[in-house]
């Protein structure tokens, strides 16, 4: 299990989420003001694992059309999914690494959001 609370940095601002439910697969985290969440999970299923990290922010959003408030979510979520057998905890951080290094390098979020492919 990880550690209680999780530390997420934002924009250089840490963030700290408590564990609010935690089963034997799953995990959820909230900031005190509930504008983080971040739920870890595993599922096996036909000799692979599959983990998910899910970290969600929360804003107060005002729609164009009725100028009403309400809230909105920016989700951002990364799944593994590997054999049981054949890949190492090293090998698949280098996978996760080399990924997050293309995601926030110059130019590629704004691709994505514009949804390049």
């Amino acid at each position: 299990m990880f550690a209680d609370p999780i530390t997420i940095t934002v924009n250089g601002s840490a963030k700290t989420l408590a564990r609010i439910k935690s089963t034997g697969t799953s995990s959820d985290y909230v900031s005190s003001d509930g504008n983080y969440t971040m739920t870890i999970s595993h599922q096996v299923s036909r000799g692979r694992i599959r983990t998910l990290i899910k970290t969600g922010q929360r804003v107060v959003a005002t729609d164009p059309l009725s100028s009403e408030n309400d809230y909105a979510w920016l989700y951002d979520q990364r799944v593994i999914d590997r054999p049981e057998v054949g890949f190492d905890a090293t090998t698949i951080g280098y996978l996760v690494a080399a990924d997050n290094a293309w995601i926030v390098a110059a130019g590629v979020v704004g691709k994505l959001y514009g949804q390049e492919s």
